[in-house]
Parts: C-alpha cells; structure tokens; sequence
C-alpha cells in the first residue's frame, strides 16, 4: 500500500474541513453575517492539501484572495478564521483582515492576499530568508491562472531561478480570472512551460487528482529543501462558485458548472480511489463527514456570539509596528 490510512483520513478531514467551510461562508454571507466579499474555493481542495499537508510551520505560504482552503491546510484554526471572516475582535487578525487577509504568522500563514500576484515577491523574501540562514524551510506561493501574466510573478519567477531559492510556486489554474477564460488571457498553450522558461522544473498535473499533485509536490519540495531552486507546478482545477458569492457567472458555459460537479469534483474522486483500492473504509470517512460538521457549525456559532471590534480601542491599534 502506498499510503498509510493514517495519512488519507488526515487529508480527507482536512479536504472535507474547507469544503464544508466554504459551504458555510457562502450561506452566511448570503445571510448578511459577513462583511465584504467572500471568494470561495470549492473545488479546488486538493491542490491546497496536496500542497501543504506534509509542510512545517516553519515552512511559508502566501496565498491569494482565494485563501481559505490554503489557511485550513496550513493549519490556521478554523474556529478563529470564521471569527476572522465575520469581522471579530476574537478573529486570527482581530477582525481587521477579513475573508481576503487572513493570516497567522505562528502557523507559516503569510498572509491571503487581495493584490493579483502579490503573493509570489512576498515568498521570494520568506525564500531569500531561509537560504540566507541556511534552514532547509521552504517557502510556497499560490496563484491563480488570472496572475500569470503579472509583472511581479514574472519578476518573482526570474528573481526565485536566479538567486536559487527555495520557492514551489503553485499555479491553480481554474479556467478564469475574474471572469475571463484563461484561454484568451495566456498567449501561450501551457502555462507550466512557459514558467519553464525561466529556468526552473515546471510541470502540469491535474489538480483534480490528490494524488497527482502530491506527488508533483512532493517532488518540487524536495528539490527546493536539497538547495536545488525553485520549481513551478500548473495545477488545473475547477472553481464551482463565482469569482465571488454573488456572481452572475453568465461568462460560463450552459451546464458547465454541474457537469464539473458530477465528474471534476476532487472530494468525489478522492473518496472513489480509496474505497476502490480498499485504502480506506467508508464508515470511517462518514464518521469524519458528521464531525467535520459538527466543528464548522460550531465555528459558525462561535463567530456570531463573538464580540465586535471597539472602534475606540481596536481602530488604531497594530497599525503600525515598533523594532
């Protein structure tokens, strides 16, 4: 057996355990509980699983404004993210980051981040920082397809291939930026080999897959702790909700949606090849479905009895800073 059960139920819960948040989210910002935008990344579990689930807390991600399931696979509390999310004194950033900027710093969490391709120069100095130490931590960037042609990813691709550093950049390439096709955006047929070229292993893998991205990840962390440079991986996805709660999504093909739900659905494809390989029994996998439920309604209710920021005490404070 290749994987230990140990290891599947882990990524399992954690698959489930952002799914079911994002579910969450959806529903209580429709119902008015949370401020501000809500991108959800339903769809897209198992790059960020994948990705982070054998990382250090020592190891540094930054994500994007897609960042939920990034912070959950790193670890970040999900009770203090849905306090966070709905703008509580008691939340991750004391209500001040919101559902774009979450981030924990004691967890490797960097920050999501609401700048397009602003995530990728941030790891570039988490990376510089740990090969100038010498540590064998990595950093990881996330960005969407909508990034790509970003001058500071570009610019962080060549400064990372350079200088070697210890950077996996992750492209999760889910059709669309914003509500663009990424195949009218990219001037190229593949994303991965046009990172390529800027003198890094760059590979292609389906993001449906766990397990073809775990590995694809596996191999580029490993090359990045050897002191070998960075590495890029285009991971194609599937995003089932809006670019927000709320969008239209008129850009977007008749049926596309719930044919991606019936046969792109990662949690669905997961579940299927371990039960199929007798990796996993399905008993144990429902037991996690209740208690995952059972921890993100607490969540939720935890978040609505949460108290509000004082304005008068909370406004100024952490603003800035002092060495």
């Amino acid at each position: 057996m290749p994987y230990q059960p140990e290891f599947l139920l882990r990524v399992y819960r954690t698959m489930k355990t952002i799914r079911i948040f994002e579910e969450r989210c959806i529903k209580e910002f429709e119902g008015g509980n949370i401020p501000g935008f809500v991108h959800a990344s339903n769809g897209q579990e198992a790059i960020a699983v994948a990705a982070c689930i054998d990382l250090t807390y020592k190891d540094i991600i930054g994500s994007t404004h897609r960042g939920h399931g990034h912070c959950i696979a790193k670890g970040c509390d999900v009770i203090g993210m849905m306090k966070e999310i709905m703008g509580k004194a008691t939340g991750l950033c004391k209500g001040k980051g919101g559902s774009m900027h979450i981030a924990d710093f004691d967890k490797g969490m960097i920050g999501a981040n609401a700048i397009v391709g602003g995530g990728p120069p941030l790891c570039n100095g988490a990376a510089l920082g740990a090969k100038t130490r010498g540590t064998k931590d990595i950093a990881m960037s996330f960005s969407g397809d909508g990034s790509a042609n970003q001058g500071t990813v570009l610019e962080a691709l060549n400064f990372a291939a350079v200088l070697k550093l210890p950077h996996v950049f992750i492209f999760e390439n889910n059709g669309y930026g914003e509500g663009t096709s990424a195949n009218y955006a990219l001037g190229c047929d593949s994303l991965a080999e046009r990172n390529g070229a800027f003198g890094m292993p760059s590979e292609y893998v389906d993001g449906t897959d766990f397990f073809a991205t775990y590995e694809a990840c596996q191999r580029a962390i490993q090359r990045a702790r050897q002191g070998e440079g960075p590495s890029s991986i285009e991971a194609e996805t599937v995003r089932f909700d809006g670019h927000f709660i709320g969008d239209p999504q008129l850009y977007r093909g008749k049926n596309e949606i719930a044919d991606a739900k019936v046969n792109r659905d990662c949690l669905t494809l997961f579940r299927n090849r371990v039960l199929a390989e007798s990796w996993l029994q399905a008993p144990d996998m429902d037991a996690i479905d209740e208690e995952v439920e059972l921890l993100i309604a607490s969540a939720v209710q935890e978040g609505l009895n949460a108290p509000d920021p004082d304005p008068a005490i909370d406004l100024m404070a952490d603003v800035y800073c002092s060495y």
